[in-house]
């Protein structure tokens, strides 16, 4: 959905608002504004600026700092709604009263492909670092109902800041996070037993939520490792790389030698969390 964000006082309280460009999809649950009404402090709302520079200049608040997530990819299955911490720093001569934050993707805010999400709480839980500096922390939740695969990826942070003196600052991207299609591998070794020097075979899947269609897909051409943990130790060792196939299937064939576990292990994509099989123990006689 498209929007465009604007600055006005309304009855005694400093208010976020959007102005909604109709966009071809509007009915289809993604909608979405980054409306939100600060309580007034000290004095009247002023314009803000959409940069830090321009923020400078007119003294209004500065972003330095934004983190969903401790810095971690945020991950989302099929059907639980995923929801995460974001925290905000922003700075004023003045100090800092309060943040509203929002994560969002697309190209820009005017683009109609655009979708965002904003924080959970009508207000955020702020700490006053120091004078001019105060850190607020929020949550996000990421709904998989609402999201489509494309949406994997990279997300931006935004936020506006309200100063103890009235000013309100916003910025649309102060930081980025990645959202991430939970993933998920299986390894089955075979036969069972199987002679010692014979070929064993191990095979698997590496699949990973469809937002679209509600179920896990199989995730394809991607190189995963097959791995191998001698019975007695705690350690895997990687025996070789396999890729996957169209079908996000896995199969590969090698010498028993001991008895022990086989596992695949991926490494992860920056749209696609890492993730490892339960090991499969394998009887060599």
């Amino acid at each position: 959905m498209r929007i465009r964000a604007t600055v006005a006082a309304v009855s005694g309280a400093l208010a976020l608002s959007a102005l909604v460009v109709p966009a071809a999809q509007a009915d289809d649950g993604r909608t979405w504004s980054n409306d939100h009404t600060f309580s007034t402090p000290k004095a009247g709302a002023e314009r803000f600026a959409g940069s830090t520079a321009a923020a400078a200049a007119e003294e209004l608040p500065v972003f330095t700092k934004a983190v969903v997530n401790g810095g971690k990819p945020v991950v989302v299955g099929t059907t639980s709604k995923q929801t995460y911490s974001l925290a905000i720093t922003a700075t004023h001569s003045s100090g800092v009263s309060d943040i509203f934050g929002y994560v969002w993707t697309g190209a820009s805010l005017d683009d109609e492909n655009s979708y965002g999400i904003n924080q959970n709480e009508e207000n955020s839980s702020c700490t006053v670092v120091n004078a001019t500096t105060t850190t607020c922390k929020m949550t996000v939740t990421f709904d998989p109902a609402y999201l489509i695969n494309s949406d994997s990826g990279t997300w931006k942070v935004g936020a506006a800041a309200l100063s103890n003196d009235g000013q309100i600052g916003d910025k649309e991207y102060i930081s980025k996070t990645y959202l991430q299609r939970f993933s998920k591998l299986t390894a089955n070794a075979g036969p069972e037993p199987v002679l010692k020097g014979k070929a064993l075979t191990v095979t698997g899947k590496l699949t990973r939520a469809n937002w679209e269609t509600g179920t896990y897909m199989g995730y394809t051409n991607q190189p995963v490792k097959l791995q191998f943990r001698k019975a007695g130790t705690s350690t895997y060792t990687t025996v070789k790389t396999v890729t996957s196939s169209s079908t996000g299937t896995l199969k590969t064939s090698v010498t028993a030698s001991a008895d022990g576990y086989w596992r695949y292990s991926f490494a992860g994509t920056s749209t696609t969390p890492a993730v490892s099989a339960a090991g499969d123990y394998l009887d060599v006689r």
